[in-house]
């Protein structure tokens, strides 16, 4: 072994207890939780942000190919909207519009050691679907599109450190894919990197540094901390032990943790299971044009079922002036009401276990990934949800709770889409006996599916990062 990868070997082996010790402060070097609000507050009023339902012909650079067809940019970029079918043995075809977005995408935190604790480079981001002016997005979140500067936009700020021109140190660096109701095949690079030492990072007024410890507190918020970060917050290694917990579901969890220690299922096991239900799976997907969707039609304003369920497309213009192009018009997708993402959890022989669905959806690469033990994406799809664990997910304030807030689903391509997002402990007598498709796994397990691409969907990878954040 070479002196480089000794020393690299020394650092993974340093790196959970590092974690650690920066989720255990929430004072931060940089920025003291007190000062927070403040600083949202007045990056909100330092810029101009509005969004504005138009009709589809007030799109500025989109069209309907051939006036029936795909919602497409006339530069050929970014995305389209299309149309998808979803055929499967003994169902009626279903059909849909979904969004078209082969690009692979940046999702980048930065990450810097500042008086001995590690900190992450966050920043105060508007996107038009969001439900608050500003959210936490990671240092980096941009399509190729944007860059490239496809758009004629200023630069992407920070991007060197996560394109190898400047030093850097590898944290996490995986594919994974975004929601697969909505996307079609859509994957993007999910990046942590550590800057060296010595290399002076200037910091943007939009800009923050802050400590696991301090992100962990705003994950417990409604609407703070956006999808693009949780889903790269979840791919962390795990951190060290934590010292001193307080409570049984503290350390149930910090066991949890552990590799596969406890669990009731090896990590081999596990994927034998669910590698198994990819070969099975028989879902059949059709790409087609928009405008030949059984069951949906549109007007001047929307695209939508026509019985007005689920989801609707709708155009809107957007100016912003934080963002490198302060001016811009798109279409959204609309769900029809708040989802729910669910995980139920259970203590075995004292280590955490938390119940996972095997979920099929049209837009995923590989059909099958692993999900929450319930999850609906809109109000609808609750309503028609047949889940037999639906019913033991709890009502807020209800003591099995042990996470449960609001979250505003990816801004930049979904209007309003904000799901509950709920980790809740049950009881033996409704989990002994599981159906099929669903499975144990500890958190550790999760973690380490995580370091490969499209093996945990994105509302599950939410969900790990709030399971992160009760230590």
């Amino acid at each position: 072994m070479s002196g480089v990868e000794k020393l690299k070997q020394r650092e993974d082996l340093v790196l959970p207890s590092r974690l650690a010790a920066s989720a255990q402060r929430t004072a931060g070097v940089q920025m003291h939780m007190d000062e927070f609000d403040a600083w949202l507050a007045e990056r909100a009023d330092a810029h101009d942000f509005t969004v504005e339902r138009i009709p589809f012909s007030g799109l500025r650079g989109w069209k309907f190919e051939n006036d029936i067809g795909n919602l497409v940019h006339e530069s050929g970029r970014f995305f389209s909207v299309e149309g998808l079918c979803l055929r499967a043995p003994g169902s009626a075809d279903r059909f849909q519009p979904i969004i078209n977005q082969p690009e692979v995408g940046v999702l980048g935190i930065l990450v810097k050691e500042f008086d001995g604790v590690l900190h992450f480079l966050m920043q105060a981001k508007m996107e038009p679907g969001n439900p608050e002016p500003l959210m936490l997005s990671p240092t980096v979140q941009a399509t190729r599109s944007n860059y490239t500067q496809v758009h004629r936009g200023a630069k992407v700020k920070y991007l060197e450190y996560f394109t190898g021109q400047r030093p850097t140190r590898v944290i996490a660096d995986v594919l994974q894919s975004e929601h697969g109701d909505w996307f079609y095949r859509k994957r993007n690079r999910n990046m942590l990197v550590e800057a060296a030492a010595d290399e002076v990072v200037p910091l943007d007024d939009d800009f923050c540094w802050l400590t696991l410890g301090q992100i962990n507190a705003l994950l417990a918020r409604d609407n703070l901390i956006n999808m693009d970060s949780r889903t790269v917050l979840a791919c962390l290694p795990p951190v060290g032990p934590e010292a001193g917990a307080a409570d049984r579901f503290s350390r149930s969890l910090a066991a949890s943790r552990d590799a596969d220690a406890g669990a009731l299922s090896t990590t081999a096991d596990l994927l034998s299971w669910f590698t198994g239900l990819r070969t099975d799976c028989t879902l059949e997907t059709g790409r087609l044009p928009l405008g030949a969707l059984p069951g949906w039609h549109r007007d001047d304003k929307e695209i939508s079922r026509d019985d007005g369920r689920l989801f609707r497309v709708v155009a809107t213009d957007v100016r912003a002036g934080s963002r490198e192009v302060s001016s811009w018009s798109q279409p959204l997708v609309e769900p029809v009401g708040r989802g729910l993402s669910a995980f139920l959890v259970r203590e075995f022989d004292g280590v955490l276990h938390v119940l996972v669905r095997a979920a099929t959806e049209g837009g995923f690469g590989d059909r099958v990934e692993l999900a929450p033990t319930v999850q609906c994406m809109s109000a609808c799809e609750l309503e028609e949800e047949t889940s037999p664990f639906l019913a033991h997910i709890p009502d807020a304030g209800s003591p099995r709770i042990r996470y449960d807030a609001l979250h505003a689903e990816e801004g930049g391509r979904f209007l309003n889409a904000v799901s509950r997002y709920v980790v809740a402990e049950t009881d033996a007598a409704a989990t002994d006996t599981l159906p099929p498709g669903h499975a144990w796994a500890t958190v550790s397990q999760l973690t380490a599916l995580l370091r490969h691409s499209q093996y945990v969907n994105v509302q599950a990878r939410t969900l790990v990062a709030c399971l992160n954040s009760l230590g």
